[in-house]
Formats: C-alpha cells, sequence, structure tokens
C-alpha cells in the first residue's frame, strides 16, 4: 500500500522536507531514512543548533551518521568527537600528512601513487569548519547542504535518474577515491552542488553498518526539493512506483524481473 497521496502531492508547488522524505520513502521502498547533512563554519551557529544526540566517545562520521538514518536522531559532532582520520582530514580539520600518506600504501603498493590519491580527495578549506549536523531529512532543522542516500544500487539508478530529470543534466559522474566514501562524496557533493555515487569504503562498510552491499548516493541539499517534486509528478503521471521496465508504474523498484518476457506477468483474478 502507498503511504503517501501522489495527486495531493503533484498539486503541491513545493514540498515540505517531512513530504519529502515520505515521498523518497514511499516510491523508491528506502530502507533506511535520507540523511541531511549540514556543515557549521560559523561557531555560534554551531553551538546554537539543538540536536538530540552527541557522540559520547569518540566516533566516525558514519557513525554519527546512522543515528540519523537507521534511527531518528539528530546529532551533531565536531574535531573533538570526530574518530576517523580520514573524515577529519577531508572536513577540514587538519591537514594531509606524510603519516597519513603511510595509511594508504596498502591500497597501491606505492608511496608516491598514496600521496598523489590521499591530496585528490576533496576537501573543505583547512580550519574553517567548527562543526557539523546529521538528521533524518524529515525532521532537519535547517535546509541541509547535502542530503545522503544510501541504497542498493537500483535504487541510486532510480534516484539519480530522476536528478537529471529534475535538474536537466544529462549524466551524473561517479568519482572513486580510496577510503573516505561518505565523507568524502559528501564534501565532493557539497564542493561541486553535483550529485555523487560512490561505493563503500572499508571505514564505512564496517563502521557506517552496511553490510548489504549498498552504495552512498549524494545529492545536493538545495535540488532535494526537485528531486522530491520529479520523482512525485513523474510517479502520478506514469504510474506508482520507479520501475519503468514492462508497462512500468509498478509500486516496487524492478518488480518486472524480465523485461517483455510473457511468464512472469500476473492477471486480475476472475471469480
Amino acid at each position: 500500500m502507498l503511504l503517501v497521496n501522489l495527486e495531493e502531492l503533484a498539486k503541491k508547488e513545493t514540498l515540505t522536507y517531512e513530504e519529502m522524505h515520505k515521498a523518497l520513502a514511499a516510491l523508491y521502498k528506502l530502507e533506511y531514512n535520507p540523511v541531511a547533512v549540514k556543515f557549521f563554519f560559523d561557531q555560534e551557529e554551531y553551538d546554537k543548533l539543538e540536536a538530540e544526540k552527541v557522540p559520547g566517545p569518540k566516533m566516525t562520521f558514519c557513525q554519527m551518521a546512522l543515528a540519523s538514518r537507521m534511527d531518528d536522531y539528530i546529532v551533531k559532532g565536531n574535531d573533538d568527537k570526530l574518530l576517523c582520520g580520514n573524515a577529519r582530514t577531508v572536513f577540514g580539520f587538519r591537514e594531509a600528512s606524510d603519516e597519513e600518506v603511510n595509511t594508504h600504501v596498502k591500497y597501491t603498493n606505492d608511496w608516491d601513487l598514496a600521496k598523489e590519491c590521499l591530496m585528490k580527495k576533496p576537501k573543505l578549506p583547512h580550519g574553517e569548519l567548527k562543526g557539523f549536523m546529521t538528521a533524518p531529512l524529515y525532521k532537519t532543522p535547517v535546509d541541509p547542504d547535502v542530503v545522503l542516500f544510501i541504497v542498493n544500487p537500483f535504487q541510486a539508478y532510480h534516484i539519480l535518474n530522476d536528478y537529471i530529470g529534475a535538474t536537466k543534466v544529462p549524466e551524473v559522474k561517479s568519482t572513486h577515491t580510496i577510503n573516505s566514501a561518505v565523507c568524502g562524496g559528501t564534501v565532493r557533493c557539497y564542493n561541486e552542488q553535483q550529485a555523487g555515487m560512490n561505493t563503500m569504503c572499508a571505514g564505512s562498510f564496517t563502521s557506517g553498518k552496511t553490510e548489504k552491499g549498498e552504495v552512498n548516493v549524494f545529492i545536493p541539499g538545495k535540488h532535494i526539493g526537485q528531486l522530491a517534486k520529479q520523482l512525485v509528478e513523474r510517479s502520478h503521471k506514469y504510474g506508482r512506483g520507479a520501475s519503468m521496465l514492462g508497462p512500468g508504474g509498478s509500486e516496487y523498484p524492478g518488480i518486472d524481473v524480465c523485461k517483455k518476457c510473457p511468464m512472469i506477468r500476473f492477471k486480475d483474478y476472475e471469480k
């Protein structure tokens, strides 16, 4: 059963974050909350943010985000509570160092290449970020800079298709770096103001509780309303759901498992 009223949502000029969240969750059949991420470069603004949870001991960015993704908490964090060195570098809390290069050599088997890989990662300006917030999209207290989806590859396919339809860009590029998948992907999305997708890194796979083969999709906060509106209007026009195989309009992405196959079809029951 679809838990949103498509006709009602399609008539609206703009959607609230709660309406966006509900539409995204229902029509993409999301398993987790979309996560609103906000970067704070003003100390007073960061201090005034009323969060529901803060890390006790130091945690990775992935672990903080999962409290918003898998539960419903507004979480705030800063350098003092950030455990992951990769995140500290891409967030600009510290500068890249030879010591950090050494942690990358196990992937490249080449020190100079490891350094090049580290320096190529997206980064916020050094020393400018004061803190960050993660929150379920529906309850974000501020306009997000980035919205993070952790989804299966076919859900990612539909999300990025709708992003293309919403923003009128002809393609979305995926960029892979060693480590820093979630934190670095969020920073890249913020810096470039373009959607992105990448795999989990070793840290986000283990610390971030992503054991089901999920991928990361990043949408600029300024585009999330357009994405949700595109999804709603397309689904209302062509039928509920994201599946475009076969006749389309299925409630679950990919329900027509064999395109055009006459054997995988259901018909109405007749008494």
